[in-house]
């Protein structure tokens, strides 16, 4: 205690001189407009940047969200636009507004994240962050904000396995935008933007750049999710039919943020095509 007064009063003539200086400033810009004007100025612009800073910050650490949020809404977008596809081509001339409630009424999307991934290989997977304690089963659609991904092939409690469309085993069931034709997209290897609609029919009308997406008739995707746009019509091996050569709309390479498609409807639906395979075996 008596080193501090010894050093309050040996540097005392400095504590006043600060004092005298922080007074002088607080009258000076207190009761002098311009003065006044300069320092709210300053402090203002400061302050701006340092919430700047902190609101670039903050915004940094939400892009995760963000992202989750941009993917499951860009897939209820595309699945409203379906369905509003179909009502018009109808013609019922029901103008009831749907919400995206009764749009997804058999749906639920399960955000996720992708934690491994591989595009170089024959066979890729892709790893996530969501398993059996979050809902997830085997054979659910995966997709994100541009189009579709693969599908689901087996969980743990807290992580899952998707076969990757980039996967020489899937064959997801896909028509062309618009069109009744459909067919199956496989994977044959090679570039991860291109792969391949097999099964068109010869009767078919379409032309390059048409889009391509998912037809609905599997228990996996819903009808109308985007997987791809035309790039060159080929003919399949026996001549038969058409090959479709597309590209795809997911950038595999940069894959970060999905959704995991739960179709309320799909196990039921999956269980009578079983017990029609046992009944037929069965009789056979």
């Amino acid at each position: 205690m008596r080193n501090l007064i010894e050093f309050l009063t040996k540097n005392n003539h400095w504590f006043l001189f600060v004092a005298l200086e922080v007074l002088s400033l607080i009258m000076l810009f207190q009761f002098n407009n311009y003065q006044g004007s300069v320092w709210f100025s300053s402090a203002n612009a400061f302050t701006g940047k340092v919430y700047e800073l902190s609101s670039m910050i903050d915004s940094y650490f939400n892009l995760s969200k963000v992202n989750q949020d941009l993917t499951q809404r860009n897939l209820y977008l595309e699945r409203k636009v379906k369905l509003l596809s179909d009502k018009l081509a109808r013609r019922t001339g029901d103008s009831k507004k749907m919400n995206d409630m009764e749009v997804f009424k058999d749906f639920r999307l399960i955000p996720a994240k992708v934690i491994d991934n591989s595009v170089s290989k024959t066979d890729n997977f892709i790893t996530l962050d969501k398993g059996s304690a979050d809902g997830v089963r085997a054979d659910m659609g995966v997709a994100c904000g541009n189009g579709i991904v693969g599908i689901v092939f087996m969980t743990t409690e807290h992580y899952s396995v998707v076969i990757s469309v980039l996967n020489t085993h899937t064959n997801i069931s896909c028509s062309i935008q618009g069109r009744d034709y459909f067919g199956y997209l496989r994977w044959s290897g090679g570039r991860s933007d291109i792969a391949y609609v097999d099964d068109i029919p010869r009767h078919a009308h379409f032309k390059n750049h048409e889009k391509v997406v998912t037809s609905g008739y599997s228990s996996v995707f819903p009808p109308g999710v985007m997987v791809g746009e035309i790039t060159k019509v080929l003919n399949s091996q026996d001549g038969l039919s058409y090959r479709l050569q597309v590209k795809l709309s997911t950038n595999f390479s940069r894959l970060r943020d999905v959704c995991i498609i739960d179709d309320a409807t799909a196990a039921e639906r999956l269980s009578v095509m079983r017990e029609a395979l046992d009944s037929i075996k069965q009789k056979n």
